[in-house]
């Protein structure tokens, strides 16, 4: 198998499988454990495209400011980041995960933007344009460094069909929160649903992470 499609494997097998569960109260099983290959790939050192930049690709999606970011090279490069899906309309779980989203961001305090950046991606891209992203945006108090994506329907497919998050209903969504560091290379999963203390650990363990662990 090329490395491509073993990096793309362990990704799918690390990121697309849920296996935590909302309301329960152990970190043991709130909290998923890590897939013993969800190790990626150092960047390459010949100027050539690394297997992570060539898996998750730089598709262009656009934050609530209304700035086009490539997903790979602007979003996730040599970044410790917190991904989640959701949609601005959602009544449901969409409103629960923002709030510990916002706890999180309170507790990284001014390592926002810095060690860590969050990132929230949109299901719903036809009707979350950038300027409703950014009424939705400031319901959480969102500082620089936590950024809200929509963008074309395609290229927004692309992006969440690399994170195992497509979905065909938008009410169908994971309520997954994807925790990873790729300047090393681990991804962490946790149920974003789980208590906002609980994924702070996941977050701090990511963070403190180091080459060749």
């Amino acid at each position: 198998m090329s490395m491509k499609r073993t990096f793309a494997a362990s990704i799918l097998i690390t990121l697309a499988s849920l296996v935590v569960h909302a309301g329960l109260s152990s970190a043991k099983t709130t909290l998923s454990v890590q897939d013993p290959q969800s190790k990626t790939s150092a960047p390459s050192q010949s100027g050539e495209p690394s297997t992570a930049q060539k898996y998750f690709t730089d598709t262009e999606l656009i934050n609530q400011d209304g700035r086009k970011m490539r997903f790979y090279s602007d979003l996730l490069h040599n970044k410790v980041v917190i991904i989640n899906p959701f949609f601005a309309t959602c009544q449901g779980s969409c409103l629960p995960m923002s709030r510990n989203m916002e706890k999180i961001q309170e507790a990284l305090g001014d390592r926002l933007g810095k060690d860590v950046h969050i990132i929230s991606i949109t299901v719903d891209p036809m009707m979350d344009t950038p300027a409703a992203l950014k009424t939705y945006s400031a319901r959480f108090h969102a500082k620089p460094g936590w950024y809200f994506l929509t963008g074309e329907q395609e290229n927004v497919n692309t992006v969440l069909k690399k994170l195992g998050q497509y979905v065909e209903d938008k009410q169908n969504h994971l309520n997954l929160f994807i925790i990873g560091n790729e300047r090393t290379g681990l991804w962490k999963k946790a149920s974003g649903l789980a208590k906002s203390e609980e994924l702070m650990k996941v977050v701090e363990s990511v963070i403190s992470d180091k080459p060749g662990n």
